[in-house]
C-alpha cells in the first residue's frame, strides 16, 4: 500500500506514477525485515507504478534510473510484479521512461544486458513507437514520398540511435535503393502494427505529466 501523501507525478484513470527519492526507499530497507542493503540507492531515482481500488494503492511495478548516467541510460532496473504481467503495465513503464527522457531533451536506452523478457518488451515498444512515427509522416509535395532521417526519429521518440537502427533492421524495413538507404513499409507490417496498437489499451498522457528535470550535477551530494 502506498500513502496518498507521497509525491504523485501524474495520474491517469486508476494508474498512478509516484516518484520516490532515496528518502522513501531507505525506510523500507531499515524496516524490521530480513533485508541487507548491498548497493547504495542514493544515486538513483525510483518510479513506482500503482493501481488504485477501494482498498487503496497497490504496487504494480517500478523502474529506477541513475540521476546522472554517463552511458545515457534512462532505466537501470525495471520490474513488473508477476500478478500484473502480460497486462500492458511493463510497456507502460517503458513508455513513461521515454516520456521523462523527452522532458530532459535527451535520447536514452535501458541499461544492458536486458533479460529475455525485457528485450522482447523493449523491442516491441521500439517497433510500435517507431512505426507510429513513420506512419504519421506526410509528404512535403503532392508527388513526393514522406521523408525522415534516423536523427529525426531519435529526436521525436527519445530512443537512442543504435536502438532505432537495430529495430528497423529487425523489422527488415531498411533497403538499399539507387545509391541510398530507404525505409519500406509493407502492408503486412502496417496491419500488424495497427493490430498491436488496438490491443495496447493503456498509454501515457504526456499532457498530464507534471515533472521538471533536476540538474543533479550542481549538487554536492545526493
Amino acid at each position: 500500500m502506498v500513502s496518498h501523501h507521497d509525491d504523485i507525478v501524474t495520474r491517469m484513470k486508476n494508474v498512478e506514477m509516484i516518484e520516490l527519492g532515496p528518502h522513501r526507499i531507505k525506510p523500507w530497507y531499515f524496516a524490521p525485515y530480513p533485508q541487507t542493503l548491498y548497493y547504495d540507492t542514493d544515486p538513483f531515482l525510483f518510479y513506482v507504478m500503482t493501481v488504485f481500488d477501494h482498498r487503496g494503492f497497490h504496487i504494480v511495478g517500478y523502474f529506477s534510473k541513475e540521476k546522472e548516467s554517463t552511458e545515457d541510460y534512462n532505466v537501470a532496473c525495471i520490474l513488473t510484479l508477476p500478478p500484473f504481467q502480460r497486462k500492458g503495465y511493463g510497456k507502460l513503464l517503458i513508455e513513461f521512461s521515454y516520456e521523462l527522457s523527452k522532458f530532459e531533451g535527451k535520447t536514452g536506452s535501458p541499461e544492458k544486458p536486458l533479460s529475455d523478457l525485457g528485450l522482447l518488451s523493449y523491442r516491441s515498444y521500439w517497433a510500435q513507437t517507431i512505426l507510429e512515427i513513420l506512419l504519421s509522416i506526410k509528404p512535403v509535395g503532392e508527388n513526393e514520398k514522406p521523408q525522415i532521417t534516423i536523427n529525426e526519429i531519435c529526436e521525436l521518440t527519445s530512443i537512442k540511435k543504435e536502438d532505432v537502427i537495430s529495430t528497423l533492421q529487425n523489422l527488415n524495413l531498411i533497403n538499399y535503393y539507387k545509391g541510398q538507404y530507404i525505409i519500406t513499409l509493407s502492408k503486412e507490417i502496417i496491419q500488424q502494427h495497427y493490430g498491436a496498437m488496438q490491443s495496447r489499451k493503456i498509454r501515457i498522457d504526456f499532457k498530464s505529466l507534471h515533472w521538471t528535470p533536476k540538474d543533479w550535477g550542481k549538487r554536492a551530494k545526493w
